[in-house]
């Protein structure tokens, strides 16, 4: 059952998004789409360098897709607000699956809003980013 802004309860679930799996040559291009060239993020030898094993995604990356969730279910024009934390960092190869469930409902200003959870998840579970979305349910 599809559920919609205006009678979504506390405790639906909203579609979820996968992506990936974040290929170098998808790194390669966010950067340049993006302008965020950090070498941590697309210069094998440079995250060598710097101890780690492999290149990872940009934050930003997973935190559109993340974004996404709110904005494919209730559309851009009701997104009133997004926060996101990074808890892990997404490694190269990594499929990304972005999740979205309501945790309150109330009113701001006469108008009924939606408080949504928001977390991705890497393959083996681990946790990249939380945050949450307050989309406007009127």
């Amino acid at each position: 059952m599809t559920i919609s802004p205006e009678t979504a309860a506390v405790g639906d679930t909203l579609p979820t998004i996968t992506f990936g799996p974040v290929s170098r040559t998808k790194l390669a291009l966010y950067a340049g789409a993006s302008g965020d060239h950090n070498p941590i993020h697309i210069d094998l030898d440079f995250v060598k360098r710097a101890g780690l094993d492999d290149v990872f995604a940009h934050g930003m990356l997973s935190m559109a897709q993340l974004g996404r969730v709110a904005t494919d279910w209730a559309g851009s024009d009701r997104l009133r607000g997004l926060s996101t934390r990074f808890t892990a960092i997404t490694p190269v190869n990594a499929t990304v699956t972005c999740e979205g469930r309501v945790t309150e409902r109330f009113e701001q200003d006469g108008t009924p809003m939606l408080r949504v959870a928001l977390t991705a998840k890497v393959d083996d579970g681990t946790q990249t980013l939380r945050g949450e979305a307050l989309v406007s349910a009127a």
